[in-house]
């Protein structure tokens, strides 16, 4: 079991600026939970205090049913992966992944047998021998797993660690942490910028912002039921359309306690005949910019409620300025409150 708990946690610096308030989160053991949220938003300042590489203010961190807030960083069974790889240039692939072991006095026989483990799982058999230099970035990122992986620990950290290397890289690094995860069974946490990468791979998503969790929930729910107007407009790609109460008001009559409504692009269709039913809200507008994505084109379409994102496959051809008549099922209208939390239940 490695389970992570977090309780009650404060981090306030030495300036007196507090990044960290009152946090509390549990980390399921066997999880790939994603820490995700725009820069500041704590998420660092959260993995490295679960490291031990900076102390909390206040609260009690555990691992594994353990108080950790004394425990030294080489102490807590925990491996982390930095976004910069932190290699040892002038050592090979085999030297950068034996180091860890040889401080750990771990005997010689043991050591070839973990590193030969451990570089067959990553895909670095071959290369063992190399200096870092001699290796492409995805190469480099897989040292830098495999030295964290020969420890065999409870949990795997990891900061950012596919932001330096370029999109296609990213993608299919993000595939092989996914396979990775699944053959260990040990517990990622993993803190990114980027909620392509969130959705992908994680069991669990911590969205952050400002130091305090806007909503902790499967990617689909997070996607599919977001509780609040931050998390609809981070999650998702393009954000939810929002639209404001006194917009929405020249054409749909809302319960009193709305004061937004929101949707996602995804949702809009372009009409078709049959389209005027009660289930369904039909509204006109003019397309003013496309976006081709391969297989799905954006439009942004001017409308009486303002401008809004449609998603639709390619096989629809729209020009700049083309007039569009679209339908929208009432069902895949989100309401909020005018505190921008969600509303459960019927918004009309």
């Amino acid at each position: 079991m490695s389970e992570i708990c977090l309780k009650n946690i404060r981090k306030t610096y030495e300036n007196g600026t507090t990044v960290i308030e009152n946090l509390n989160l549990k980390i399921e053991s066997g999880s790939f939970t994603v820490l995700v949220g725009p820069s500041g938003c704590g998420k660092s300042t959260t993995l490295r205090m679960i490291a031990g590489l900076e102390d909390t203010t206040d609260g009690e961190i555990y691992i594994d049913g353990k108080l950790m807030n004394h425990v030294e960083p080489g102490d807590r069974d925990i491996a982390m992966v930095f976004q910069n790889y932190a290699l040892y240039p002038t050592m090979t692939v085999k030297g950068n992944i034996e180091f860890g072991l040889i401080n750990a006095k771990v005997p010689k026989a043991e050591r070839e047998r973990l590193i030969e483990e451990i570089a067959g799982i990553v895909d670095l058999t071959e290369h063992l021998h190399k200096k870092p230099s001699q290796l492409s970035g995805g190469q480099r990122q897989r040292v830098a797993l495999a030295r964290a992986m020969v420890k065999k620990p409870k949990v795997f950290l990891m900061d950012e660690p596919l932001s330096n290397l370029d999109a296609k890289l990213r993608n299919q690094m993000r595939s092989e942490l996914i396979e990775l995860h699944h053959k260990l069974g040990v517990t990622f946490v993993y803190v990114t910028h980027d909620q392509v990468e969130a959705l992908s791979m994680a069991t669990d998503i911590v969205l952050m912002e400002k130091g305090v969790i806007r909503q902790h929930s499967t990617p689909h729910e997070i996607y599919a039921s977001p509780q609040n107007i931050f998390t609809a407009q981070f999650i998702g790609t393009p954000e939810m359309n929002i639209l404001t109460r006194d917009k929405v008001n020249k054409c749909l009559e809302l319960q009193p306690e709305v004061g937004y409504i929101g949707f996602r692009p995804s949702k809009v269709k372009i009409y078709e005949e049959g389209d005027e039913t009660k289930e369904k809200f039909v509204f006109k507008g003019s397309v003013l910019t496309r976006e081709m994505l391969g297989s799905e084109v954006i439009y942004r379409i001017q409308t009486k409620m303002g401008v809004i994102a449609i998603k639709v496959f390619n096989d629809v051809e729209l020009e700049i300025e083309d007039e569009v008549k679209l339908s929208l099922a009432y069902k895949h209208m989100y309401g909020f409150d005018y505190n921008k939390d969600r509303i459960q239940g019927s918004i009309l």
